[in-house]
């Protein structure tokens, strides 16, 4: 407890948070948890054990009616592809599941209780875009390599050996980024709300994704995300209700920006562990007149930069989004990743804006470490609900990281497979022995999970730093691949030179800028904004600059030929129509998803902000208003991701129903005898075929 001089709050305004000492002077918790954990342990492993074990039976469960009732065979290319015949909603939920981190929850409130309301606008847009304007390269696979499994499979297809092994390097270190980051802040929330052993969590988290990866591949995890995102959207709705209509201490807009106001004009408690109620830290630095209430933050803006930068790497450079987009149905690729990032958006807009902007203004004690730790939320679900918030927050972000565990245990073993093992090692590989590599691949990598998260937190390294950080390592390699598709010109030679140099150039600038601003290389001045904006600008402009001028110089003239005759190893029977893969279809669906995409990322990069600098500190009324969009926007996106999956499989839903509740082998049998009377007729001779029609239909036709 850390003790001062200055009176306490009034009742009913963070005066849990205040006492009164033997000497009469007013204490405030220097520490929200203050290494209590709310939950006990039974709780924490319950939730672990309890939904791994839960998700991994009834995932596999789903995966085997699918394949004994729909008629899905378990192939290799079953396994990594799911069958490329995945329809919108799926695959917008699935995009929603991969891009909702344990960073997508925790990080997103962080910024938040940072900058204000600038915060959270800028990451959900600032990681928007980047899914939108993906969808772009979704429809240019299937034009131009409609049977590759990986992104790494094109790099080679049309650079050659040498580039392969670059950009595999690089999907490698973005697929470890990721998982770093969704066990960091995984473990972190479990360990604060229920005293679980940090590096058990980290162990013991992964355990269910292994199971029901193994067992069901890419589809079982399609299945799995879907359940993920709509608990994930349920826990949404009703945080952000609770803060904003039905909260005993906040309740309304009103009460919420009366109580920010009140915080951002008093001395209030430094972000720092050792400082003093009464040791004012003042406003917030760089916003307008120190508001919270306001979109003119620089500091906002440098996030909101890094943040577009970064976030490009880990989609573009992430393998998991391509394996998405390969197992997309064609006509349902630019849908799905459009409706995936609108929906998307909600999570981090609406959820920050109500647990982020709540945590301020009920000025709940926390430090800079517990907030970059990712403990916002978790603080502010206990505030409003106590130990009820904290589980239900907890199973959220359980969802949240096992959801997008499971896309990044795929994107490995994909690479693994086949740009790997089938590329390197056994070019005539069998389907068998794909999907045994596969298998293995995933529990190899799952335990690596594992011992990765216990490193990083020996380390002190934590969920914000490395966010921030990925852009510098991978966003080098974020415009050569997308010119890989793109632009017929670009070269392998650029490709490789600028992926490197832009990658050693960025970390070079980021270290230089720490130690020139600060004069001292660690983890805390890498981690600030300066040296991270620097870094990020320079690794990914870099890149893209270096390959553009040696394309233009030794233009390649490429016609995709040979990304074209990029293989299956197996066959996979399609019940899609010829028309699917027309060009002149996908190229009007390239059209469309770059209008649109387009449109969106103006409308939430440019236009938004630039609409909501002129109100300065906001009135009443214009928070209210944009209160309203995030309860609307979280509403209606949480409707949708929820309700068109079942939609659009509502025939086989039905199939699978009526197989479980009729005779299925009497009709098993009929479908045999039906089929072979097919074969028979089909070797018939066509005046005997046409006889027998007639004559059935004759049949028929008899009262």
């Amino acid at each position: 407890m850390a003790s001062s001089s200055q009176p306490c709050p009034p009742l009913g305004f963070s005066a849990k948070y205040y006492t009164f000492s033997n000497s009469g002077q007013c204490v405030r918790q220097s520490s929200f948890f203050n290494g209590e954990a709310v939950l006990n342990q039974g709780v924490g492993y319950s939730v672990i054990l309890g939904f791994g074990a839960f998700f991994a039976v009834f995932t596999s469960f789903l995966v085997w009616l699918e394949k004994r009732y729909v008629g899905s065979r378990h192939t290799s290319e079953w396994f990594n592809t799911a069958g490329r015949n995945v329809k919108t909603g799926l695959i917008a939920s699935v995009i929603v599941s991969q891009w909702t981190w344990a960073a997508t929850i925790l990080q997103s409130s962080n910024v938040a209780w940072e900058y204000g309301i600038s915060g959270p606008f800028w990451y959900a847009s600032g990681a928007t875009i980047q899914v939108l304007l993906f969808g772009v390269m979704a429809i240019e696979i299937k034009r131009k390599a409609p049977q590759a499994h990986t992104v790494c499979e094109i790099v080679k297809a049309r650079w050659g050996t040498s580039a392969h092994i670059v950009f595999l390097s690089f999907c490698f270190l973005t697929n470890i980024i990721v998982t770093a980051m969704l066990l960091l802040g995984g473990s972190a929330v479990v360990n604060a709300l229920t005293g679980v052993n940090i590096y058990a969590a980290s162990f013991l988290i992964p355990l269910g994704v292994i199971v029901y990866t193994l067992a069901g591949g890419l589809k079982a995890t399609f299945l799995a995300s879907y359940i993920h995102s709509v608990i994930v959207h349920i826990v949404l709705v009703i945080f952000v209700y609770l803060v904003y209509t039905a909260s005993s201490e906040l309740g309304s807009p009103r009460a919420v920006y009366t109580h920010l106001l009140e915080v951002a004009s008093k001395s209030r408690i430094c972000k720092d562990p050792i400082s003093h109620f009464g040791q004012a830290c003042g406003p917030v630095n760089g916003n307008y007149k120190g508001s919270y209430l306001t979109m003119l933050s620089s500091g906002g803006l440098v996030f909101g930069i890094i943040n577009i930068v970064g976030n490009f790497g880990t989609v573009f450079v992430d393998n998991g989004y391509w394996v998405s987009a390969i197992a997309a149905r064609p006509s349902s690729t630019h849908k799905g990743y459009l409706l995936g990032g609108l929906v998307w958006f909600a999570v981090p807009f609406s959820l920050a804006t109500s647990l982020g902007l709540g945590a301020l203004a009920l000025d709940l004690p926390l430090t800079t470490s517990e907030a970059s730790h990712g403990l916002v939320p978790p603080a502010m679900a206990i505030a409003l609900m106590g130990k009820g918030g904290s589980v239900l927050l907890l199973t959220m972000l359980f969802m949240a990281v096992t959801s997008a565990g499971s896309s990044e245990l795929i994107a490995v073993s994909s690479l693994c497979t086949y740009d790997i093992y089938r590329t390197y090692i056994n070019p005539n590989a069998t389907g068998k022995q794909i999907l045994k590599v596969s298998r293995g691949v995933v529990l190899g990598f799952g335990c690596f999970m594992g011992v990765l998260a216990v490193m990083l937190n020996k380390a002190g390294v934590s969920l914000g730093w490395m966010y921030l950080a990925m852009g510098v390592l991978v966003g080098s390699a974020v415009m050569p691949i997308a010119f890989m598709l793109l632009w017929r010109k670009a070269n392998s030679i650029g490709a490789i030179l600028g992926t490197v140099i832009g990658c050693i150039l960025g970390i070079i600038t980021w270290l230089a800028v720490a130690s020139i601003e600060y004069g001292r290389v660690n983890l805390d001045t890498t981690g600030r904004n300066a040296p991270m904006l620097a870094g990020n600008l320079v690794s990914i402009l870099t890149g893209g600059q270096v390959h553009a001028v040696s394309s233009v110089v030794w233009p390649q003239n490429y016609d995709w030929e040979t990304t074209r005759m990029i293989k299956m190893v197996e066959k996979v029977k399609s019940d899609l129509p010829d028309d699917e893969f027309k060009d002149e279809k996908l190229l009007k669906a390239k059209s469309w998803i770059v209008k649109w995409g387009l449109s969106f990322t103006a409308v939430i990069v440019i236009l938004w902000p630039l609409l909501s600098l002129p109100a300065g500190n906001f009135s009443i009324g214009y928070f209210t208003f944009w209160a309203v969009i995030a309860i609307a926007w979280g509403t209606i996106a949480s409707a949708v991701i929820i309700i068109l999956p079942l939609a659009e499989s509502w025939k086989t839903i039905q199939s699978v129903c009526i197989g479980m509740f009729t005779n299925d082998r009497l009709m098993e049998k009929i479908d045999e005898m039906n089929s072979r009377l097919r074969a028979v007729m089909a070797v018939m001779p066509e005046a005997e075929r046409i006889y027998l029609l007639e004559k059935e239909n004759a049949k028929k036709l008899e009262p």
